[in-house]
């Protein structure tokens, strides 16, 4: 009984959308009466998408800033290595005696 309704209820639907969306029920979209609330609906968009950009320019800065230090803080690191064996100075350590 339930499946046989559920399905009634279905082909109900489908039958509705069907019908209504034929060409006899279907109505224009006129932009000529919409003026000032077209213009809102398009400010408050356009409002909406500069405030995403944001976090999107913090979030871009941040990956700009911390893949830039890991390349130059590996490079820092390269040259202080190199320093510490002498290699950059020309100057070898020199045991020191007591």
């Amino acid at each position: 009984m339930l499946r046989g309704r559920k399905a009634w209820l279905a082909g109900l639907t489908v039958g509705l959308t069907a019908l209504m969306a034929t060409p006899a029920f279907a109505r224009s979209i006129s932009l000529k009466d919409a003026g000032v609330t077209l213009w809102i609906f398009i400010i408050i968009g356009a409002i909406i998408v500069l405030l995403q950009l944001i976090p999107a320019a913090i979030l871009f800065f941040s990956f700009i800033g911390t893949s830039s230090s890991m390349v130059f803080k590996r490079k820092k690191e390269a040259e202080e290595a190199a320093g510490e064996k002498g290699i950059l100075t020309g100057i070898e350590p020199a045991a020191v005696k007591k």
